[in-house]
Order: C-alpha cells, then sequence, then structure tokens
C-alpha cells in the first residue's frame, strides 16, 4: 500500500495586519471614534449614526465581525460613511481617514513581540509578508516601529496596485515576489476577507486567528484552522513538516 503524499510545505506566511498583528479591541476601538468624529465633522448624534453603520457599537465599542469598521479598506469605509450621511466627498474624506491611518500606527499595541516572531520564522527560511486592507504607508510604519521590517520579502495595502480583499490578488502579488506558488502559502488573518481572500487564491492553508473582530463560529467555515492568536502559528507549521525536517528544526532551535 502506497503511503499518502504528504502536504506541499509551506514555505511562504502572508500576513493580515490589524486584528492579525496589531490587537484589534486595543488598537483600533480608539481610532473608529475618531473616524466617527471627523466623519460627522464633530456632530456626535452623527457621529454615532455612523459607527452603527460601520458595525461598531457606539456606546461599548463591540464591532461585529466581517462589519466595514472590521475588513473595509479605506474607500470602502469613506462610502459607507458618506452613504449613512457623512457631509464629504468620497476623494477628501478616504484622504482624511488614510491620514489618520498612518498617524495611528504609532498608538498600535501587538500581540506579541513581532521583531522576535518574524525574525524566528525568517530565521526558519520563510518569505514574509503582510496584506493589508489599510494604506502602504500604514503597513510600513508599522514594521518599523515594532522592528519587523527587515524580514519582509512583501509588503501590500489596499492602495498598492495588487486588488483588495477579499479578492486574491494581494497572494498572487507575494507569489510573485517570493516565487512560491500558492500552495506554499499560509494566510494568516483575523476576518473572512482574509480567509476569503486565500482560499479565492488557492493558498496551501487559511488560518484565522482570535485577535480581532471575528470569532470560532464567524471564521469556521473558510479557515482552515483557527489559533488564539499568532504565538501558536510556529506549532501548527511543525505539525504540517515531515519528521526529519522538524526534528532539525529544534534542534536549531535548541542551539541558537
Amino acid at each position: 500500500m502506497s503511503k499518502a503524499p504528504l502536504p506541499i510545505p509551506i514555505a511562504g506566511i502572508l500576513f493580515d495586519k490589524d486584528g492579525t498583528l496589531l490587537d484589534y479591541a486595543k488598537s483600533w476601538v480608539p481610532v473608529n471614534y475618531e473616524v466617527a468624529r471627523i466623519a460627522s465633522r464633530d456632530d456626535a448624534g452623527l457621529g454615532a449614526t455612523l459607527l452603527r453603520a460601520g458595525g461598531m457599537d457606539p456606546k461599548t465599542g463591540f464591532v461585529i465581525p466581517d462589519s466595514l469598521l472590521a475588513a473595509g479598506n479605506t474607500v470602502e469605509i469613506s462610502e459607507g460613511m458618506i452613504q449613512a450621511g457623512a457631509p464629504w466627498t468620497l476623494e477628501a474624506l478616504t484622504e482624511s481617514l488614510d491620514d489618520l491611518f498612518s498617524r495611528s500606527a504609532a498608538y498600535a499595541v501587538p500581540v506579541t513581540d513581532l521583531s522576535a516572531l518574524f525574525s524566528t520564522l525568517r530565521a526558519r527560511g520563510y518569505k514574509l509578508g503582510v496584506a493589508s486592507s489599510d494604506n502602504e504607508a500604514s503597513i510600513r510604519s508599522t514594521a518599523e516601529r515594532f522592528g519587523f521590517a527587515e524580514c519582509l520579502d512583501y509588503v501590500a495595502g489596499y492602495d498598492s496596485g495588487y486588488g483588495v480583499k477579499p479578492e486574491p490578488g494581494m497572494v498572487y502579488g507575494f507569489c510573485a515576489a517570493t516565487g512560491l506558488i500558492p500552495d506554499q502559502v499560509v494566510v494568516v488573518g483575523d476576518n473572512n476577507h482574509d480567509m476569503h481572500m486565500g482560499r479565492n487564491a488557492g493558498a496551501g492553508l487559511t488560518v484565522a486567528v482570535l485577535t480581532g473582530t471575528g470569532s470560532r463560529q464567524s471564521l469556521a467555515a473558510a479557515s482552515d484552522h483557527c489559533l488564539a492568536d499568532i504565538t501558536e502559528l510556529l506549532a501548527l507549521l511543525d505539525d504540517r513538516l515531515p519528521t526529519e525536517t522538524t526534528a532539525d528544526l529544534q534542534m536549531n532551535d535548541a542551539a541558537s
């Protein structure tokens, strides 16, 4: 009887940013209130209406999984705010919110020591990228602030020219930049836009984390695995490796 073929080894990891590398509630709920203030032009009543339209409870700060504020890019958020009554043009509000999001990187709260995690993954030979619905400048600012910019092979925001989530373009861009095929890539994210992007691209794995707005229930259908947070990713990837390779990695980690 022939053995079942081993899965194609994962060689690249494409991370979402907000809710995945960064704790969503700590990093973005305060920003969402500022989004509402800006979009409403300091009209508190309208601001509450805009937050609800975006999927956030203005009193509790709870954000509905896969809602506009949970998963939308800047243009989509701006469109939603305007449709709900924000007195702006789309171009002007998008520019204003992009500026806010870039500045907000200075106040973001990481899920773990990102420099250490990315350095470990890099040392193990993984190609690494970040694909976010935020703008590219915010991603790069975050990577610089938390010390993992030099570990990245690829960065894509909604404005980088690869399309937007849940389209597959950001995954294809990662593959083009690294020489990988989608089967070799794991997409890691906190909402179904990330999971569907991975599935649409034919990624080898889709891995959800619970540090964003999603729940195990909301993420179950489109994810291959659901982890508490990205610190559990190494163990998951080790489980997919042939026994000999796993042992070699453990010996290397012990020696370092």
